[in-house]
């Protein structure tokens, strides 16, 4: 049996079907939309992001230029940079951890070494030796740089030795003595010669006795002035002394004893030597010394000179005696040539070193050694003065 309207909704109305299938299209449709929707909104989202990003970057590189005109714009002012962090003092309360470590090394050793004597005994004992090494380089004594000086009131002192000077090279352990004569010999020959200096404080010579003893020269004295009165004398045994040596044909030299206070007198003292040699002068080989001294137990007359002074009456001497013809040579002591004089100005003389030392320690070249004033030689009575020539003047 049918219901009234049956037969329309069976034949021409719509089904469930349909309306789950319209249902079902829409919604599909309306997710299509969602998700374009959603995606354009990202990618306008994130480009936002970027250009946000990259502006901040521009702002803040913006700001340091900006920061940094400014700083320089105050220095050409004159004003200070602003501080900085790192600028606070108050960092310096706190020390660094590296200071720390070595800090608490110390400490720690410290304690360590106080707990051990045997370290601190050899950390003494190290000290003490390095102290003495220094001592021993500054010693005058040692350090090869000075030389030891006797003054004429005895006390010593250690005189700088001048590199301006030249000089002695002599081996001493090529020095003989053979009957208290000494001998220079190198490669078993003699290269040295004996002598003898001779006054009328020596007495009788025997020419020929000294002559057979080995002595090869003679140095003799020829005159002096006096050291209070100023007078000039010719030694009383001269002539006797020069003639028996010419005979017993001696090498002759001469010396001078003088006590010139001015050029001048050393001029007039070098003529006198001149005039009295000139019968003997083919006979001089070995060289005129100028001899000037103090005297012991008085005042002499170049008490008042000053170095310089007797620098330049021994210069005036020793050229004098050049222009006469004959070798000039200095006579002195250590402590004259070095203290007296100023070598440095001398150094075209010759030196005759009187030292009384089995070794002389006068570190400058010399030509002539007196190395004793009491010796023994056959031919002279009494103290000989003792020489030996290391220049043989007779073939000069």
């Amino acid at each position: 049996m049918k219901l009234p309207g049956e037969e329309e909704m069976g034949g021409g109305g719509i089904g469930p079907s349909v309306i789950y299938m319209v249902i079902g299209v829409t919604a599909f449709v309306l997710i299509v939309l969602f998700a374009v929707f959603n995606g354009n909104d990202r990618k306008r989202g994130g480009s936002e992001y970027l250009q946000e990003v990259q502006e901040q970057k521009e702002e803040e590189t913006q700001a340091k230029e900006l920061a940094a005109g400014e700083a320089l714009e105050g220095e050409e002012a004159g004003e200070k940079p602003k501080l900085r962090a790192e600028d606070l003092d108050f960092w310096d309360m706190y020390p660094k951890e590296e200071e720390n470590l070595e800090e608490a090394a110390a400490e720690g050793s410290g304690a360590e070494t106080s707990k051990n004597p045997f370290t601190e005994k050899l950390e003494r004992e190290m000290e003490e030796e390095r102290q003495k090494e220094e001592e021993a380089q500054n010693d005058p004594a040692t350090d090869g740089k000075h030389t030891l000086i006797t003054n004429r009131d005895g006390t010593e002192e250690w005189v700088l030795i001048s590199p301006y000077l030249t000089k002695n090279t002599f081996d001493f352990t090529k020095m003989e003595d053979k009957a208290g004569l000494k001998r220079y010999m190198e490669n078993g020959r003699k290269t040295s010669y004996v002598g003898v200096d001779i006054s009328k404080h020596t007495g009788k010579v025997s020419f020929p006795r000294i002559k057979a003893a080995g002595v090869d020269y003679v140095m003799i004295r020829l005159g002096s002035r006096g050291y209070s009165t100023g007078q000039i004398t010719l030694d009383e045994n001269f002539k006797e002394n020069i003639e028996g040596a010419i005979e017993a044909q001696l090498d002759v030299g001469i010396y001078f004893y003088s006590q010139a206070i001015t050029p001048d007198e050393a001029v007039q003292e070098a003529n006198f030597v001149a005039q009295n040699l000139e019968p003997y002068r083919a006979h001089v080989k070995y060289p005129v010394a100028f001899n000037m001294g103090f005297v012991s137990n008085d005042k002499s007359r170049i008490e008042g000179l000053s170095r310089e002074d007797k620098t330049t009456v021994t210069t005036s001497f020793l050229e004098g005696i050049r222009a006469a013809g004959y070798v000039p040579m200095i006579y002195g002591d250590k402590e004259w040539l070095i203290k007296e004089i100023d070598m440095t100005k001398l150094q075209d003389y010759d030196v005759w070193l009187s030292q009384e030392e089995e070794i002389p320690d006068y570190p400058y070249r010399y030509a002539m050694w007196q190395y004793n004033t009491d010796g023994v030689v056959n031919g002279i009575d009494g103290g000989a003065d003792l020489n030996i020539c290391f220049v043989n003047y007779s073939e000069r």
